[in-house]
């Protein structure tokens, strides 16, 4: 039946006024409902869902006086509601099926995933006579957004113009028209995806860009594993990209090359679903990785040339995972439910490349990743992870990188917590386009981009995040953090000079959540302080930049 919203009735995606508050949920279960049970007391009943009622909120509540303003009644009128055959289809669960808490849980993780959404939950609405009808809450963003941004890292800017549609007409759609100009390349790209293409669990994603130093043109379509139960996936993936590429020292650029990708890659997975709480997921497929590497047509810097190579190679690949997510918020975002996987899980592939197949070169290409949580998200919590990745080939590995991340997440109080990572990585015969690298676009904030790399990198940071109850004209929330980096590298960089050593900052920001448009990103505006370094580094950096976590 159609749902009706803002006093309004949508049948179709086309806006209507929101002059009438929105309805409400009854807080209390209805007349005749006063049995209605928890989650687990409705598995044990055995209950049937009935009806799926969507209750979709606008992106400004006016019942609300703070947001009963006429430019967020206009926001509200021009805007397309997410249609119900959109959210609909991500759902786990259908009419007439036995109920059952973990899908709803889940069905409810995979609609907060979509940028077009703010938050969604899902929960029992009234039940009777074994019947459980369930209420599917949505609350929409503002998705069409001209680009106008200026952000600076690392000490270098970056400017980015365009116009972008996350949920075009209400059907999910992503189109995004950009220019960009930043220190590697002016860019003027286009690029269209639909994660739920034609009402359906396939992902197809195009992307073309013409830049000032090439062309990159991809196009991926695949059906995911969508879900812990899902039983079999499978997609392809082309890409084609042309760019010009530079080696940095210090954060100085002092080498160029050209570089011509093309790859293709292609698979199939299965998977016998959940099974007493655990994943395990197989997959098969082919890989073609063509890099050609030449000078620079125009050459300013040094041409300092990669090996050209020529991958061709069959896999398999395994993932194992246990069902364990938890929901809080005030971790990686202001003000909004976050979902944190907490479980046990292993992903690992295993490829053969031969010169019958194509490839320059015979190898064994390996990756493998394993994570865990521990403790709680709610209130003192550790997320570990490690990979491990490379090539082996003549009796030796190369292009190796084993690596190790922890976050740290405990909650001093409501509005307080204390956070703080370790990254590590160890690289061994690494390809020249390929460095480990540390600097002010990747996590040592007090100083120049790519200032340090070599064959190995640490990074530690401490940070106290504040979280405030200022939320100006109900469009930002806002927070702030203290912070601290420290870390470095080891071994000679691809310019063959050594590392500086330890390099320290300290400094503060401030942090936007935007509430009402597209996207889980949070704006830093950060003021840093680097310790050590090199005497051209400037005293203060001005961070201005969008990240997808606080």
């Amino acid at each position: 039946m159609p749902a009706v919203v803002s006093g309004c009735l949508l049948a179709a995606p086309t806006p209507c006024s929101a002059a009438a508050p929105e309805p409400r949920v009854p807080a209390e279960p209805a007349p005749g409902d006063a049995d209605i049970a928890d989650g687990v007391q409705l598995e044990a009943m055995g209950a049937v869902i009935g009806k799926i009622v969507l209750l979709k909120e606008n992106v400004f509540d006016l019942s609300r006086p703070d947001e009963d303003k006429w430019l967020y009644r206009l926001a509200n009128r021009w805007h397309v509601l997410t249609r119900d055959a959109v959210i609909r289809q991500q759902l786990l669960f259908r009419e007439g099926d036995r109920f059952s808490q973990r899908v709803l849980d889940e069905s409810a993780r995979l609609l907060r995933q979509n940028e077009y959404l703010y938050t969604a939950t899902i929960e029992p609405l009234r039940y009777a006579d074994g019947v459980v009808d369930i209420a599917v809450r949505t609350k929409d963003v503002w998705t069409l957004r001209p680009e106008l941004s200026l952000s600076r890292s690392g000490g270098e800017n970056k400017l980015r113009l365009g116009l972008a549609e996350t949920n075009l007409l209400g059907m999910g759609t992503r189109l995004r028209l950009s220019y960009s100009d930043d220190v590697d390349r002016q860019s003027t790209g286009f690029l269209y995806s639909d994660n739920n293409l034609g009402d359906s669990w396939l992902a197809l994603s195009l992307e073309l860009a013409s830049n000032s130093d090439g062309s990159t043109r991809a196009l991926t379509l695949e059906r995911p594993f969508f879900a812990l139960d899902t039983r079999w996936s499978a997609g392809f993936e082309l890409r084609d990209d042309t760019r010009e590429e530079r080696l940095y020292d210090l954060g100085r650029e002092v080498a160029e090359y050209r570089q011509d990708a093309s790859y293709f890659s292609a698979f199939a997975g299965w998977s016998t679903g959940l099974r007493d709480g655990w994943v395990w997921r197989w997959t098969a497929g082919a890989v073609y990785d063509d890099q050609r590497f030449s000078r620079v047509a125009d050459p300013v810097l040094a041409p300092m040339l990669p090996e050209d190579r020529r991958l061709v190679y069959p896999f398999i690949g395994l993932e194992v995972l246990e069902d364990e997510f938890e929901i809080t918020s005030n971790r990686d975002q202001i003000g909004r439910p976050e979902d944190f996987y907490m479980g046990r899980r292993l992903t690992a592939r295993l490829g053969y490349a031969d010169d019958d197949f194509g490839s320059d070169r015979d190898s064994i290409i390996y990756s493998v990743d394993a994570s865990r949580g521990f403790g709680s998200i709610d209130s003192e919590a550790l997320i570990v992870s490690a990979t491990a990745s490379g090539r082996y080939a003549g009796g030796g590995i190369a292009n190796a990188v084993a690596g190790l991340a922890a976050r740290y997440y405990d909650q001093i109080s409501d509005k307080r917590l204390f956070f703080m990572t370790l990254q590590a990585r160890l690289g061994h015969h690494l390809d020249l386009d390929n460095p480990l690298e540390l600097g002010g676009d990747n996590g040592l904030r007090g100083y120049p981009l790519r200032y340090q790399s070599g064959d190995a990198s640490v990074l530690f940071t401490l940070e106290e995040r504040y979280f405030t109850d200022w939320y100006p004209f109900r469009l930002f929330r806002v927070g702030g953090a203290v912070f601290a980096d420290i870390g470095r590298t080891w071994g000679a960089s691809p310019a063959g000079s050594g590392s500086t050593g330890w390099l320290r900052d300290v400094g503060f920001g401030l942090r936007l959540g935007p509430t009402r448009s597209g996207g889980h990103e949070v704006i830093h505006l950060d003021i840093a302080f680097p310790l050590d370094g090199d005497p051209s580094i400037d005293n203060v950096q001005f961070l201005l930049e969008k990240k997808a976590s606080f």
